[in-house]
């Protein structure tokens, strides 16, 4: 029953986010093609994506009965990267935006890749895929923030005219850079230390 509920719960995330990304494919790609590529630029769509691919590995071993050790690892790192999307739209992004800001961050699609996708990772994750991890491990966790974070630096800021993004996020503005994305980094440092923590409870 456990793998069950594992393997359906993981399958869930795998076809809601899939189902999305193909959605948004027929609604905008053909009349809209920029529109259709700039949403590979968010770290919401790219760590969910990420986190689709490690629910479907896990569901199709959970339904074996053994899940790989690099299987378990790839989800923790899809786990703490939409863990960091859904605190980055509550504790940031929300409060950034002010009134009203459920309203454009938690309607549509917005719904599970920022709050229902996230839910059911951490879910399964430490309910149902429970296993011992290491500090090295844990911290695996820090890698796609960290490289997602290079990348949205030098595209907002250093990539040459033209091929410049807009500082969609806000992490720019203001010039309070430096402190947002060490808090970025630290929150993720510490989302990665409380996963460990879950798992490694007897």
């Amino acid at each position: 029953m456990k793998n069950l509920a594992d393997v359906i719960l993981n399958l869930a995330v795998f076809v809601s986010t899939f189902g999305l990304l193909l959605r948004l494919y027929l609604q905008v790609h053909r009349t809209q093609p920029e529109k259709w590529k700039e949403t590979f630029r968010y770290f919401t769509c790219l760590s969910n994506i990420l986190c689709a691919v490690a629910c479907l590995l896990t569901a199709v071993f959970a339904a074996t009965g053994t899940i790989p050790a690099w299987v378990w690892l790839l989800k923790y790192i899809g786990t703490v990267t939409v863990t960091v999307t859904i605190l980055t739209v509550f504790l940031f992004l929300g409060p950034s935006i002010g009134k009203g800001w459920a309203q454009k961050l938690l309607t549509g699609p917005d719904f599970f890749l920022h709050l229902v996708n996230p839910i059911l990772a951490l879910i399964t994750f430490c309910f149902f895929e429970r296993r011992s991890m290491t500090f090295g491990q844990a911290l695996t966790g820090l890698v796609p923030v960290l490289l997602y974070g290079f990348l949205y630096i030098y595209k907002v800021i250093y990539a040459p005219e033209g091929k410049r993004w807009k500082d969609f996020y806000g992490f720019v503005r203001g010039g309070k850079t430096v402190i947002i994305l060490s808090g970025l980094v630290v929150g993720t440092f510490l989302v990665c230390m409380g996963l460990m923590l879950l798992q490694n409870i007897a």
